[in-house]
């Protein structure tokens, strides 16, 4: 493999002349084995979200549940999720095991979300989630460490193939949407089970990250390095709050829209719409002005966001949804972008997991509270709920803007 200089590596420390770049400066989706097989498992996993994130609260619906105990059904695993994920994804920094607990992950998940399908009872329903995303929920994380890891040693783009992730979740909201109009809901746990064995499979078939070898890679950084730099933290908290500010429209706009007249694929049309201007982000992220740095594009997020639930609080017509769901893009799409770009510039990459890790807990923190909010204002409130996810996009926003006049000045992460 030829030697790629030390400037293309994404996620080294010393980024002060690449921090104006929103990805890597290579667009190409790689036909090397790595990327491809990170492509499609960024497929299975998000094929996975697609059926799961719109379609379980109608499974859970579909089993007696009401609105409130759907939101701790949601939120729990999301506050286990807290505990977990910093242990796992240090544990595979600390052993390099990146891919061993991506594979042992998905097994698990696999196995728990099986057991979900024949629980008895909201009760049972409860422990065998939590312990189903106590398993897969660390996989997002472990995942782009994986990406960051693998595609910066080769100088490739992470956007061009995480958009793989994208292009699945959409075949998974437009699949199970017209699925559902041919099955029960109560039948929508099956699909969810079976695109867990794709992601067992493509976890499988991932190749391990190849040692670091180098003068940066010297001894094992403290974590502590991560949680001493107010950057890092504000970034991890914009990145929070922002992502935190979708849990209504995760957990409930299916519900509102369906109870609102709209059938299982036009639902699943318009989920696709969003991850589709998600996608054309993506894609063209390689491609960005040097100059939008990646706190730009978190704080590009937040504004996005803001604007996106303050007008679903309104309760538009459904004429006006489809373009509210290009919003996407940003308040989902450049937000991500941006939170990985700092990433990929300020942390080591001996901490890269442990970094992700971080990032995870503090957003699972600020989601199990959106998430748990979220069921008991919508049960009161309706779409108005939405004002309370603006509020959070706005904040997230500020966190990002603070960051982002802070880095720059000085290297925020160093190496130990």
């Amino acid at each position: 493999m030829r030697e790629v200089p030390p400037e293309s590596h994404v996620n080294l420390p010393d980024r002060s002349g690449d921090a104006n770049r929103s990805m890597p400066a290579s667009p190409q989706f790689s036909t090397d084995h790595f990327a491809l097989r990170l492509g499609l498992f960024y497929a299975a996993y998000f094929l996975f979200g697609g059926v799961q994130l719109p379609f379980f609260p109608l499974w859970l619906e579909a089993r007696g549940l009401d609105p409130g105990t759907i939101g701790i059904v949601i939120a729990v695993p999301t506050l286990v999720r807290i505990l977990i994920t910093p242990v796992i994804a240090h544990q595979a920094d600390r052993h390099r095991a990146l891919k061993g607990a991506l594979v042992s992950g998905a097994i698990v998940g696999l196995g728990a979300m099986t057991l979900v399908a024949i629980a008895p009872g909201p009760l049972a329903i409860l422990a065998t989630f939590t312990l189903a995303m106590a398993a897969l929920a660390p996989m997002l994380s472990l995942s782009d460490a994986y990406a960051l890891n693998g595609l910066g040693a080769r100088g490739r783009a992470y956007g061009p193939v995480r958009l793989w992730g994208s292009v699945a979740f959409i075949a998974g909201n437009v699949g199970a949407g017209v699925m559902l109009q041919s099955i029960a809901p109560g039948n929508l746990i099956w699909l969810i089970v079976a695109s867990l064995v794709a992601v067992a499979a493509a976890a499988i078939a991932l190749r391990p990250v190849e040692p670091v070898r180098g003068p940066q890679e010297a001894g094992r950084p403290s974590p502590s390095v991560l949680l001493r730099d107010p950057t890092f933290l504000a970034v991890a908290l914009a990145a929070s709050l922002i992502q935190g500010s979708h849990a209504l429209y995760y957990g409930f706009s299916t519900l509102h829209w369906r109870a609102g007249g709209l059938d299982g694929g036009t639902i699943g049309v318009l989920w696709g719409l969003g991850v589709g201007a998600e996608i054309v982000l993506f894609a063209l992220s390689a491609r960005l002005p040097a100059a939008l740095r990646p706190t730009t594009l978190l704080a590009l997020g937040g504004i996005g966001a803001l604007l996106r639930w303050a007008a679903m609080a309104l309760d538009p017509p459904t004429a006006l949804l489809p373009f509210l769901q290009l919003l996407h893009a940003a308040s989902f799409g450049a937000a991500h972008l941006g939170a990985m770009g700092y990433l990929a510039r300020a942390v080591p990459r001996g901490l890269s997991a442990t970094a992700q890790g971080v990032l995870a807990t503090l957003g699972g923190i600020v989601n199990a509270a959106a998430t748990a909010a979220s069921g008991m204002v919508y049960a009161s409130a309706g779409s108005a709920a939405y004002f309370v996810m603006a509020g959070m996009a706005l904040l997230g926003c500020a966190c990002a803007l603070w960051a982002h006049r802070r880095w720059g000045r000085r290297p925020q992460v160093q190496p130990q």
